[in-house]
């Protein structure tokens, strides 16, 4: 009876049922994971070389063809496989008669998933399928796990994501989208090499944060027994390589900045950065304008290319104007350094935007710059004179200190491409870097600490030169009409897996080593900048003895502790609350009843590029069409642990553009302020979350 519900389990489960097809192999004496197979075609050579082979012809032409089963079909004594290679697809036709009954048999025992070596000859069916006639095969690897039924299995996106290795099987639009990416890579790095480059490669490790204003990671180099940053740039490495001699660099590689995650960012993404000595600004609009349009003719095959329905060309020159220049345009007024603080900020907060008090005049303009310009620049848009506040490392404009020497490429709403006239002067660099450390000591983490050694290159003296970064990831996205930086990524982070019970499939051990970062942050850092930990760089596994059992077995108790203080809630000092008085002022019954208050379900939050305050919340309220808010709530949460919550709305606002984006309602807060220090209050915000058993559009009252 045993036996047989044993039997029953394993018929029931396709995994069970393929492990007991590999026993039986193993048993048999035969190997189900083969070795090396030397195959004489490619699946679309055999297309080009027999499109002239005609409908139901048989030759003698011996192939051997290798590749993935992708479909089979028995009809008694016939047999026909789908195989597919690198290159395509090819139908197998296996018949007794040829085969003999032993490996007709087997063949027919094959799974889909199952990679096979074939030799055979060439054919086309009475029904026009080029075929091979398979005389014999070898089994080179037993697929275990049953490949996604083809339409529906693989149709959710954070499925796809994390198990990209099915998503290439089963989807050949995104092989080929990233068949275009290499193409893309591959033709900018040949333009720069065609005009004369060096491609050269940098550290990734950093003592000192510098190239730009970003939030980096943090490790530990045990060997100097000091913190290092992953490079957040390599425009420093570079431009001290100009002061060596070199004059024209470049180098396509990663960066790792640790901040939020959206459509168009992430956390670690992929940069080309060129510096030429003797060049400028002109030198690098002409530059960046050439290995785009290389890129473009490689993997498109054209300069006019559509991205998410919006028609760009590429070709001819592109338009240069300066940020003044389109901020005023846009904003339908005056948006210069002539005008008062004051009244750049009404500006700006007429605009959606919201001013900190640290801003300067050139911070204000940029921020009018993003709020009312950035997305109606469809077109290649080369946007110059970037106020000196917000370009550490720019040369000034001889006419305007206020002003620097830079550009950025625009397109479609989105920058593609930063570039500088290099700052030289080691005394105003200097200087810039001491304003940096300054902006650091007050609370800024993105700021650049003061890079001695850089100083002392710039004293031996670096020529004048111009330098550009590009974007490989985004590029990507345009060139291959790619709605998310996800999609051109072959390996995207992710938050860890979890079942339906709720508990992660992996989860990150977090290093007990010497770090200035403090351990007890690391929970948060996961949360704020999910990771994709099923296959984390590690140790090799050392034996349970010694030092190392005894920091792992401190390890798990430091995470069961951390478990059970997490299972435990958060006891709240209610007494340092201060409480908002109330309205003295009635508003009638009938006027409060027009406010259409509704619950609405979290189906997508991302956070608002260029806003460190905003939220796009996508919402199933109730109707048949997604409803759109945007909250400044950034602050206070993270858009992965929003998705699927049950909050309350007022959705018959009328809509409000912020950042570019139509607001259509607003999203309940409770706020109040706390005491912190003295007469002193902090404002905090908890986001109004109601219970998941109300169904999205249920009216409140």
């Amino acid at each position: 009876m045993a036996e047989e519900t044993t039997k029953q389990v394993i018929e029931d489960d396709p995994i069970e049922v393929r492990k007991a097809k590999r026993a039986a192999l193993i048993e048999a004496g035969e190997n189900p994971y083969g070795h090396a197979f030397h195959y004489t075609h490619h699946l679309t050579d055999l297309d080009e070389k027999y499109a002239s082979l005609e409908d139901g012809a048989s030759t003698e032409d011996e192939v051997d063809v290798a590749g993935r089963i992708m479909a089979k079909r028995v009809q008694g004594k016939i047999a026909f496989f789908e195989l597919r290679d690198a290159t395509g697809d090819i139908q197998l036709f296996c018949r007794i008669n040829a085969l003999g009954e032993e490996v007709f048999a087997a063949m027919k025992d094959l799974d889909v998933g199952d990679w096979i070596g074939v030799h055979g000859t060439m054919m086309r069916t009475k029904r026009g399928q080029l075929s091979v006639a398979v005389t014999g095969y070898e089994l080179l690897s037993k697929s275990l796990r049953p490949l996604p039924e083809k339409f529906h299995g693989l149709a959710d996106k954070e499925t796809r994501y994390r198990q990209r290795y099915v998503d290439l099987v089963m989807n050949p639009e995104v092989k080929s989208t990233f068949e275009k990416r290499f193409k893309i890579v591959a033709a900018i790095r040949r333009y720069m090499e065609q005009q004369g480059f060096y491609e050269v490669e940098t550290p990734f490790l950093h003592p000192i944060l510098g190239g730009a204003n970003a939030k980096p990671f943090v490790t530990h180099f045990n060997a100097l027994d000091r913190d290092y940053f992953l490079r957040i740039a390599t425009e420093l490495p570079l431009k001290r390589l100009l002061v060596g001699g070199f004059e024209k660099v470049f180098e396509i590689g990663r960066q790792f900045r640790n901040e939020g995650m959206d459509p168009y960012h992430n956390p670690e993404f992929t940069t080309m950065e060129a510096y030429q000595a003797f060049s400028d600004l002109d030198g690098m609009m002409e530059l960046t304008q050439g290995f785009i349009q290389a890129a473009a003719m490689e993997a498109c095959d054209t300069l006019q290319v559509t991205y998410q329905g919006t028609e760009i060309d590429l070709s001819g020159e592109w338009r240069r104007a300066t940020m003044m220049e389109l901020a005023s345009e846009h904003a339908g007024e005056e948006v210069s350094f002539d005008r008062t603080r004051e009244e750049l900020v009404a500006i700006l907060e007429k605009n959606g935007g919201h001013a900190e008090d640290a801003w300067g005049k050139g911070k204000l303009i940029s921020e009018i710059f993003e709020a009312v310009a950035e997305e109606k620049l469809v077109q290649p848009t080369f946007v110059c004179d970037h106020p000196l506040e917000i370009s550490p490392l720019a040369k000034k404009k001889a006419d305007n200190p206020e002003l620097t020497e830079r550009f950025e490429l625009f397109i479609c709403g989105h920058e593609y491409a930063n570039a500088f006239n290099e700052l030289n002067d080691p005394v105003d660099q200097a200087e810039r870097f001491r304003a940096q450390v300054e902006a650091k000591d007050m609370g800024d983490d993105e700021a650049m600490g003061y890079d001695a050694d850089y100083i002392r290159a710039l004293e031996y003296g670096m020529p004048p030169a111009g330098g550009v970064g590009v974007g490989i990831d985004r590029l990507t996205m345009l060139l291959t009409d790619s709605a998310t930086i996800r999609d051109v990524l072959l390996f995207p982070h992710m938050k860890d897996e979890a079942p339906a019970a709720g508990k992660t499939i992996s989860t990150c051990a977090v290093s007990a080593g010497k770090s200035s970062t403090a351990p007890a942050r690391a929970q948060s850092q996961f949360s704020n900048s999910p990771q994709d930990c099923s296959i984390p760089h590690m140790k090799d596994e050392a034996p349970s003895s010694g030092k190392a059992a005894a920091a792992a077995a401190a390890a798990r108790a430091a995470k069961a502790e951390a478990a059970e203080a997490a299972s435990e809630p958060e006891s709240i000092d209610f007494s340092k609350v201060v409480i908002e008085p109330l309205f003295e002022e009635q508003v009638d019954f009938d006027t409060f009843s027009k406010s259409d208050f509704r619950a609405v379900k979290v189906k997508e939050c991302v956070a608002v590029p260029k806003s460190k305050k905003l939220l796009q919340f996508t919402l199933d309220d109730g109707t048949d069409a997604d409803r759109v808010i945007l909250s400044g709530i950034h602050a206070y949460y993270e858009p992965e642990e929003l998705v699927g919550k049950t909050l309350v709305a007022i959705v018959n606002l009328p809509p409000r553009k912020m950042m570019g984006v139509e607001s259509c309602g607003m999203l309940l807060s409770a706020v109040h302020e706390e005491k912190v220090e003295g007469d002193a209050t902090e404002e905090l915000l908890n986001l109004l979350m109601v219970s998941d058993r109300i169904p999205a559009g249920a009216k409140l009252y």
